[in-house]
């Protein structure tokens, strides 16, 4: 279709206003619940008041994020829809998780989820679990970061450093005054924005593609673009079904069950059963929304495919921003950037500075301050927690997949965490002090193993690590566990 012309150049008024709309909106949201709150449980868990559907929206709008706007449609360009395996695992964590640990938050009535650590284990595990979470979710939060605004730069012509500083005062202004009741009001309002723009880019394609749908599904066929499951076993392929399997449920137990971040957005509704429904509902509501950027990656291999005479980016990683900015007409353009940039928002910000100050802040630094002080605290975190993001997303520019990259990190230092939250949930060892270096040994053990699969000196999937991270955790903590000191901890189980 040599007739399709590129649209390159500036935003369009009517891209500005769908932009300018959909971020007045979120500003709005901020200022509607922000001005409610009163203390640290408005802040951090919205008073238990937030409704399980809102809830199970917001879930799912931080799931998929930004990263997974641009990353999906760059992983089915140029590979497959093999990832498509991984959700299998992810839908059965948030049967376990739901079962299994959201019981135990609710039963300690956890503002952090490291509480339940305190309360299992001893303080010790508390602050390690957290201290493991800053590292992990500032990291990948930072690659987040710099995908939405690799994206937003790709599309505007602006340079990465000033999109990376404009989102940072954004979300921090958002955070620090609307809590974790605007960004779970947001998120509901984010997700629909996605699935909005998802849909809206596929009928374009096909309508821009030489024989439409048909011929896309067969083009890309043959092009071995379609190929989900992959039933080998071999633990040196990480993109077989058994090795996305495994990956899948325990990255799932992590995030799900482990991330103060995800957490904290079912800790928002009142019961515990609203919060099961809740976790559980978003296996429907997460799927549909992963697939529809999937068949956007693919529907874009088959339509470069067939205009060879277009540009494509330098940077394979653009792909999405770059059709975006080169071939979308105006209005569709606003609306992707809009997803982007609402993708972008609904930061990690909340969690990072509930888990700092309800997990060293005030047990730590300052105890028995009043709940002004507490929330002061808390704004200031944001700001600090936001620089830091900013500071890493800078770094993240050499980066070639981004959404492989994001796993790995995982992988490093969520086996750790899931480990010592499982010992607490199915043993009734104690083991405080223990858990601190059988967690460090582990995140060792796995960061020298994905060293020596990155030089090719041994065939392992790089997916199999959070296993491998899980069990020797778990392991060396429970036998470990009995020959150290600690306080008395509950050790009734959570099955």
């Amino acid at each position: 279709m040599n007739f399709i012309a590129a649209q390159a150049g500036a935003l369009s008024g009517l891209d500005w206003s769908i932009v300018g709309a959909a971020v007045a909106l979120l500003f709005v949201i901020s200022y509607t619940f922000g001005r409610e709150q009163k203390d640290t449980n408005d802040f951090f868990l919205g008073g238990r008041r937030v409704p399980a559907v809102v809830a199970c929206l917001s879930f799912v709008a931080t799931e998929i994020s930004a990263l997974t706007i641009v990353s999906i449609p760059h992983t089915a360009y140029s590979e497959n829809w093999r990832f498509l395996q991984f959700l299998v695992g992810l839908a059965m964590a948030r049967l376990v998780v739901a079962f299994l640990f959201i019981p135990a938050f609710y039963k300690y009535n956890c503002t952090s989820i490291y509480e339940f650590l305190r309360h299992r284990f001893g303080p010790a595990t508390q602050c390690a679990g957290s201290a493991f979470f800053f590292v992990t979710r500032l990291i990948a939060s930072g690659v987040r970061l710099y995908a939405t605004c690799m994206a937003v730069g790709v599309i505007m012509g602006w340079p990465l450093t000033a999109t990376i500083a404009l989102f940072t005062i954004v979300s921090i202004a958002f955070i620090a005054f609307g809590g974790i009741k605007a960004v779970v009001w947001a998120g509901a309002y984010e997700a629909f924005f996605f699935v909005v723009a998802g849909v809206v880019v596929v009928a374009y394609l096909i309508q821009r593609i030489d024989g439409g749908l048909a011929a896309a599904v067969r083009t890309a066929g043959e092009a071995g673009r379609l190929s989900t499951f992959h039933f080998k076993f071999d633990l040196k392929d990480a993109s077989t079904f058994w090795a996305w399997l495994a990956g899948g449920f325990f990255m799932g137990l992590v995030s799900f069950g482990t991330d103060q971040e995800m957490v904290q957005r079912l800790l928002t509704v009142e019961t515990r059963k609203g919060s099961q429904k809740t976790i559980i509902s978003t296996i429907l509501a997460a799927l549909p929304v992963y697939w529809l950027y999937l068949i956007v990656g693919t529907l874009l291999f088959v339509f470069y495919s067939q205009n060879s005479s277009l540009s494509l980016p330098e940077d394979l990683k653009e792909i999405f921003p770059h059709f975006a900015r080169t071939v979308l007409p105006a209005g569709l353009k606003g609306l992707v950037l809009g997803a982007i940039v609402m993708a972008s928002i609904d930061s990690p910000l909340s969690s990072l500075t509930s888990s700092f100050v309800s997990d060293i802040y005030r047990p730590l630094i300052r105890r028995g301050a009043c709940e002004g002080h507490y929330l002061l605290v808390s704004r200031i975190a944001v700001v600090g927690f936001g620089l830091i993001l900013a500071g890493i997303a800078f770094a993240c520019a050499p980066v070639e997949n981004i959404l492989w990259f994001a796993f790995q990190i995982l992988s490093l230092t969520g086996g750790p965490m899931l480990g010592v939250f499982l010992l607490g949930l199915l043993t009734r060892r104690r083991a405080n002090f223990a858990n601190i270096p059988a967690m460090l040994v582990s995140t060792g053990v796995c960061l020298v193993l994905l060293l020596l699969i990155k030089n090719k000196r041994i065939d392992l999937g790089w997916t199999w690590l959070i296993v491998i991270g899980t069990a020797i955790t778990f392991g060396l903590a429970y036998l470990w566990g009995p020959s150290t000191p600690g306080p008395e901890a509950d050790t009734e189980t959570y099955r």
